[in-house]
Order: C-alpha cells, then structure tokens, then sequence
C-alpha cells in the first residue's frame, strides 16, 4: 500500500482542487466520475450511483456511456452482481467475469472485470462507485486503492454539496413566503427571516428584554402645516441617521409607524439589553441636535422622545390577517413593551425617559434624574419615573451637558 503513495496524494489533490470549484451536485458527480476514468487506464466507464434517498431532488442521473443512447445509471447498474454484492458485503469489492451490457437496440456489449465502492457517510451507503473495465483486463492493487480513495473524497464532497442545496432551497421557500407578504413586513423582520427562517414556526418564548420607543413631538403639526412631501422628507433623514446608532448597539428596529420607532434589545444578557438601549438613546438624541441646527430654518426643531423599559417579554413573530393584506412583524409584546411606549408619550422637550428596572440596571453608569410619580395612559396606578436628562429642552443644553449625557460614569 504504502507504495503507492505519491499517486494516491497527488490523485487526492487533483481532485480536491477541481472539485473547490463547484457546490453543484451534479458537477461534482461528472469531476468524480471523469477522475475515475482517469486513474484507471482500463475503464471503459464509470458512473457514480445515488442511493440517497433524496438524491432525486438534489441531482439528475449521470448517462452511461455504454449504451447507444444516454441511459440512466441506475436503470443500467443498480442490478449488477458487482452492485449488489458492495452493498451486501458494504465494502469494495471486484467482479472478474459478468454477463455483457445489453443495449434496448438488442446489441450486446462485452465488458470485463467490474468493481464497485461504497460511498459512506455516518456509516450509510450514499452512493456506489462503479468502474467497468474492458474485456480481457483486470484492475491492479493500485486502480482498487485509487477508487476507495475517490469514495472516501465522494462523500465529504456530496454532503458538502446537498447541504448547500438544502440551504439555498431554504433560502428560495422563505423568499417565496414572504415574496407577498414584502410591502407589509418591515425590513429588519426580514432580514431575520432570512438569517433564521426557523423563526417562521418557533412558538413566542419569554425573553429578558429592554425596548426603546421613540417618538417625534411636534409630527402632527408639521403635517398640517407643511406639505407632504416636505414633512415625509424630513422624517426620512432623521429616521434614516438612527439607524446606524441602533444597529450599532445591538438594537432591532420592529416598528414604523409615522412619527415614532420600536427598537428591541434582546441579547442573552439583560443588563447588556439595558446598557445598550440607553447608549442607542444617547446617540440618537445627539444625532436629534444636530439635525435640529441642520434643518435651521427649514423646519421647526423637532424633538425626539423616547422611552426605556426592560423585563420580561413574549418575544416572536406575530401575523396580522386583515381583509386586504397580511402583516408579519417579531414583535416583544407585554407589559414592558406597554410601558415603553407609554413612557415615550408622556415625555416632553426630547427627554429619555426609563422605567424602575432598566434604571436598577444602569445603576452607576449614568446619572439619573427622579421625575416623581406620573399618570401614564393606560396604567392605573401612577409610577415613579426618571430621566437621563438634567432637563428636557434640547435647544437650552450647554455643550458640556451633551458631551456628559454620551457617556458612562466612570
């Protein structure tokens, strides 16, 4: 065996190079069966057999040159002695002497020896190579050990192959699902989807997390007072320099709705989900500044309130079925989600406003400032409130409050 070294390497890099080229199971199947041709000098044809049972959705038969028409290889081989005894025997085994192959035309076509290798993968037979070699030859030690090599590479390369299909397949069905779902399913929902299409099916799961509503104070007298365009246009841009500053502290954006946003932190820890949401805050209320100075006389400064909340949370997709059309979002719903958004409407002057448990969570970081008890929509009972800002009007702020209110205690 040993003596055979260098051609058995050099056969295996051959053909680990020509098949790096391709993730396609049937050109990967033509390499295979080309490359046995090659190493053994006698072989009339070679074919490689698909016993997977899903082979049919993942390949086409490879044709068999051997006959005057393309036949397929299984039609023409699985009930060959040579077959059948490799996968009773589940080794590699050679026939000296068959009967000839016998063309659909009548004509008989002699062959010689046969030998047939298993393809294992996790101790299952997913496919069988088949070499038939002309009569009066026979395979050497060296042609059978080169062929049991290109098994062993079979294999890898296959499942490789089958696994990316089934991924691309995935790919295409989940596309397809929400191909007539797009102009109603926001963006970061869909680019979930696509990460992990199994959250198409996953049951809601309760998550620690923390949401960040923000709302624009002012929209609605922007809207009756200047044209549509003008105000959509607006929104846009501010929404637009958000966007980085959420995704860069971990943040999903859920919800648009107009004039305000639903970002959900969800990260394994909830403490981070905290930290997070309030660097996103901070950033979006300088990012909020500075389009205000931006705008200058434009528009009016329009001022971005937000609120923080974080618990416990029925985090998953929801689908929303109406008459017309249907909507799918991943959505945190529940009391925290309730309450975020509450605390949103209720500040004023571009204030961050944070309920009792993110403020435990950031404890240390930044300062925070008691706002009292407050009545908020919804919720019986007043709760005690507190904001990241000393004060809530943005346009007074000195530079020095700006530059304080981005940063972490130290």
């Amino acid at each position: 065996m040993n003596q055979y070294y260098k051609e058995r390497f050099e056969a295996q890099r051959r053909v680990a190079k020509r098949l790096a080229s391709t993730m396609e199971v049937n050109k990967i199947l033509e390499l295979l069966r080309e490359e046995a041709r090659s190493i053994v000098p006698i072989a009339m044809e070679a074919c490689i057999l698909m016993l997977d049972p899903d082979a049919q959705k993942y390949t086409r038969p490879l044709q068999c040159a051997l006959y005057d028409r393309p036949v397929n290889c299984i039609s023409c081989k699985r009930k060959r002695p040579s077959i059948q005894k490799a996968l009773a025997q589940k080794k590699g085994v050679v026939v000296s002497s068959s009967g000839p192959i016998r063309r659909r035309d009548g004509e008989e076509v002699p062959i010689g020896p046969e030998a047939a290798i298993p393809v294992f993968v996790e101790d299952k037979i997913l496919a069988i190579i088949s070499v038939v070699a002309r009569p009066g030859t026979r395979f050497t030690r060296k042609d059978f050990y080169l062929i049991q090599d290109l098994s062993e590479i079979a294999g890898n390369a296959i499942m490789a192959a089958k696994r990316h299909w089934a991924i691309t397949q995935e790919k295409i069905e989940i596309t397809q699902k929400l191909a007539h779902l797009s102009p109603f399913v926001p963006q970061s929902v869909r680019r979930m989807v696509e990460n992990n299409p199994e959250m198409l099916t996953q049951e809601k799961e309760k998550k620690e997390v923390t949401v960040l509503f923000l709302d624009l104070e002012g929209y609605t007298r922007l809207s009756a007072h200047r044209p549509e365009t003008e105000v959509n246009e607006m929104v846009e841009k501010m929404f637009s320099s958000f966007v980085d500053p959420i995704h860069r502290s971990g943040g999903d954006i859920n919800e648009t709705a107009g004039d305000g946003l639903m970002i959900i932190f969800k990260n394994d820890d909830a403490r981070t989900n905290a930290v997070n949401a309030v660097k996103a805050a901070f950033d979006i209320h300088t990012r909020n500044l500075e389009l205000n100075q931006q705008f200058g006389g434009e528009f009016e400064e329009t001022n971005v309130n937000m609120g923080i909340n974080s618990g416990l949370a029925l985090l998953g997709m929801s689908t929303f079925k109406g008459s017309l059309d249907t909507r799918m979002t991943y959505t945190a719903s529940g009391p925290v989600t309730n309450l975020a958004a509450r605390l949103a409407d209720y500040a004023q002057g571009g204030d961050i406003l944070i309920g009792e448990t993110t403020k435990e969570m950031i404890e240390g970081l930044w300062p925070v400032f008691d706002r009292g008890l407050a009545h908020l929509k919804g919720i019986d009972q007043p709760l005690r409130i507190y904001s990241l800002l000393k004060t809530s009007q943005p346009n007074v702020q000195s530079s020095k409050l700006k530059a304080q209110s981005s940063k972490p205690n130290k």
